[in-house]
């Protein structure tokens, strides 16, 4: 993977999470893709789980912004940093933990995230 494969896909990313559109979520991950929403919590496991519970709750359109990019990127292993902004105030610093696939679909995905303090809810 180079800066510019894990941008296309933080893109991606991104584009998925505005769509909700379930092949484009899908296509992000490998089928046994594992996704943590936090690093000491468990994980999703597979893409059929990880699709599922994307579409569970969803942010409504136009309630958040997000923008992230690639910070080290290393064989199929990378870090990416960006900044997810919600229309009620919150704000939130984003750090991804991502190991790709040999096809370039994420093959495990971890989280961490701090909100900002002080931020209305």
């Amino acid at each position: 993977m180079t800066h510019d494969d894990v941008q296309e896909w933080l893109d991606r990313y991104v584009e998925a999470w505005r769509s909700y559109d379930e092949a484009a979520i899908g296509d992000l991950f490998s089928e046994d893709a594992s996704y943590y929403y936090d690093p000491v919590g468990g994980a999703l496991e597979g893409r059929e789980a990880i699709v599922a519970d994307w579409l569970k709750e969803r942010d409504e359109p136009g309630s958040w912004q997000a923008e992230y990019r690639p910070l080290v990127v290393e064989g199929d292993r990378a870090v990416a940093v960006g900044r997810t902004t919600y229309a009620n105030g919150r704000v939130y610093e984003n750090l991804y933990v991502l190991r790709f696939a040999p096809d370039g679909r994420c093959a495990e995905f971890t989280e961490w995230y701090w909100r900002h303090p002080g931020e209305s809810d």
